[in-house]
């Protein structure tokens, strides 16, 4: 049996079992899909909804979700304000609910954090990371209706909130750490083994990773080398960024990587802290083909699929490619997990649940919604376990 084969065949017996412990996360059917519409939000009245609707603040088909996070029976969903018509940015969604199908989407933590008032409201939510003490991390970037006319409302901002109460516990001011041309894409949290918290941010347009001292209350910039925009084609290209467990178990690693370039990079997060980069950045090597960066389980598997493409891989970081080295990006630490479907639904997030033994995944039509075709329903979004459709654990 080829190298291929058999990890293949290993990531299906786990996705088999990941199934099964599904059932025990969220007590549904291991095979429930939730369906994420902008039809189905919770509003505090009748009325409310009415004039939301009568003045263009909501549009249901301009509502898309794109990340999301798990916590015991509930799942926290983004849908960002791409176009106008997107009531709130933020929603929960129970996981237990009767209507499966059409689950709720309600405001999160509550409908005054989204008002269009002060400077601590979201505005516009890009991304999010729930660390495993249960803080929401909130990536504001102020910037809204993107696809269409984008205008900025606040400058950038982190949230914090507590899922076990659905508080706000902290709000950090991002306005010194960024420039004009700043895009932030992406959020992550590391913990030390002190106990002190990182956040990471990626800023596409400087070529940056923001780093914030929880602890310290400061933050401050770290520039990439040069190289990782190498083979670059976009003037608005995606920075992905994705912790995971540094191979061997030896601390935690921040993966890099440009949408458009042609090669893989990785950088020790105990590098960050100390604001270094220079000489401290691994190659890891050339993608096969532009990677959309997925998300990772929490350990060391990052999962991806190829741009403009529905079949999800697992890349396991950890694993020797036969050459004796771990965390190259080869083929051959690939395997595939999921095929695309028929809907024309590709996925645009993996996450574990809390516990870390479910892995949840995120898909859609997006492609449809940027180009204004999705239809008067709206995006086909759909949320449900990960499963490998083609090696028997699939539905």
């Amino acid at each position: 049996m080829s190298g291929f084969s058999a990890v293949a065949l290993a990531m299906a017996a786990a996705a088999a079992t990941m199934m099964v412990r599904a059932q025990r996360e969220v007590s549904c059917p291991a095979a429930a899909a939730y369906t994420l519409s902008g039809q189905n939000l919770e509003w505090p009245c009748a009325s409310t909804k009415t004039a939301f609707a009568d003045t263009g603040r909501y549009v249901a088909k301009n509502i898309i979700a794109t990340r999301v996070q798990v916590w015991a029976d509930r799942a926290f969903v983004l849908t960002p304000r791409f176009r106008s018509g997107v009531p709130f940015t933020v929603s929960a969604v129970r996981l237990d609910c009767r209507d499966r199908c059409w689950p709720v989407l309600s405001p999160y933590p509550c409908w005054s954090v989204h008002e269009d008032g002060g400077p601590s409201a979201v505005r516009n939510a890009v991304d999010m990371y729930l660390d495993p003490k249960g803080v929401l991390w909130l990536l504001d970037d102020g910037l809204v209706n993107t696809v269409e006319q984008p205008a900025r409302r606040t400058q950038p901002k982190i949230l914090a909130v507590d899922v076990k109460t659905d508080k706000v516990v902290m709000r950090i001011d991002l306005s010194s750490l960024v420039c004009a041309a700043s895009r932030l894409n992406y959020i992550t949290t590391d913990y030390g083994d002190d106990g002190r918290a990182f956040v990471y941010v990626s800023d596409a347009a400087t070529r940056a990773v923001i780093v914030w001292d929880v602890t310290a209350g400061r933050g401050y910039r770290v520039v990439m080398p040069k190289a990782l925009t190498h083979g670059c084609t976009g003037r608005r290209d995606v920075l992905y960024i994705a912790l995971a467990q540094r191979p061997s178990g030896t601390g935690n690693v921040l993966y890099l990587t440009y949408l458009t370039s042609s090669r893989m990079y990785a950088i020790d997060t105990c590098n960050l802290r100390q604001g270094c980069s220079t000489g401290v950045v691994s190659d890891l090597g050339p993608k096969p083909e532009k990677m959309v960066v997925l998300g990772t389980d929490g350990r060391t598997t990052l999962y991806f699929r190829y741009r403009g493409q529905g079949d999800v891989y697992a890349w396991d970081t950890d694993r020797d490619g036969g050459d004796g080295t771990v965390g190259a990006c080869d083929a051959d630490r690939f395997a595939l997990v999921r095929k695309a479907d028929d809907c024309g639904r590709l996925a645009t997030h993996v996450t574990p649940g809390h516990r870390g033994d479910v892995l949840w995944i995120l898909e859609s039509n997006f492609p449809d919604y940027v180009s204004g075709t999705v239809g008067c329903l709206g995006a086909n979004v759909r949320l449900q376990p990960l499963v490998d459709r083609c090696g028997g654990a699939g539905e």
